[in-house]
């Protein structure tokens, strides 16, 4: 059973069974294919050259609005605007931060410096905002009643299951930042 993060003279460490990385590993690569544009990035050479994505749209799928929120509220068309001249950028940070999170799963125990860490830590808070999306997570009603999930004989159906996974990824997001604040005294 993992250990969690904790703040050591080698870096922070954590120690995660084989089937834990196993997971988050999944996890990390399904969030990347989330992630990925509908269009190439070189379709245009000038466009990818400065960042610009001339088809970027507001998501479909709620999961990857989450990813990737309207920039601005109340005018639809400065957000897609703002969306158009950010969207590749962020989504392509999200997708190196996830697949440095999934390098980082090849040793054992796992050993982060704190750049490390922060990359880990937003491919975690990617994680548990999709997860948060499929569960239906909207208020901290929902949170609660999502927190007393812990016992996976009690997981009667895929919501079940899915809520243990959120509830262990929070809770190793939340070991990995009480080791990123201690290692800021």
């Amino acid at each position: 059973m993992a250990t969690g993060f904790k703040l050591t003279r080698k870096g922070i460490t954590a120690n995660l069974e084989p089937g834990e990385r196993d997971l988050l590993r999944k996890l990390f690569s399904d969030v990347q294919s989330l992630l990925e544009p509908d269009t190439a990035a070189d379709a245009d050479p000038l466009a990818a050259m400065v960042g610009i994505d001339p088809s970027a749209a507001v998501p479909d799928d709620s999961a990857l609005l989450r990813l990737l929120p309207n920039g601005t509220t109340g005018n639809d068309d400065d957000a897609l605007e703002f969306r158009r001249f950010t969207e590749r950028t962020l989504r392509e940070s999200k997708q190196a931060a996830l697949r440095a999170a999934a390098l980082q799963l090849e040793t054992a125990p796992l050993r982060l410096d704190t750049e490390q860490a922060q990359l880990f830590a937003r491919a975690l808070n990617d994680v548990r905002l999709v997860l948060a999306d499929r569960l239906g997570l909207e208020n901290d009603e929902d949170a609660e009643r999502l927190h007393d999930i812990t016992d996976p004989s009690k997981a009667e159906d895929l919501d079940g299951y899915l809520a243990l996974v959120y509830n262990f990824v929070t809770w190793l997001q939340e070991t990995l930042m009480q080791a990123l604040l201690g290692s800021l005294n």
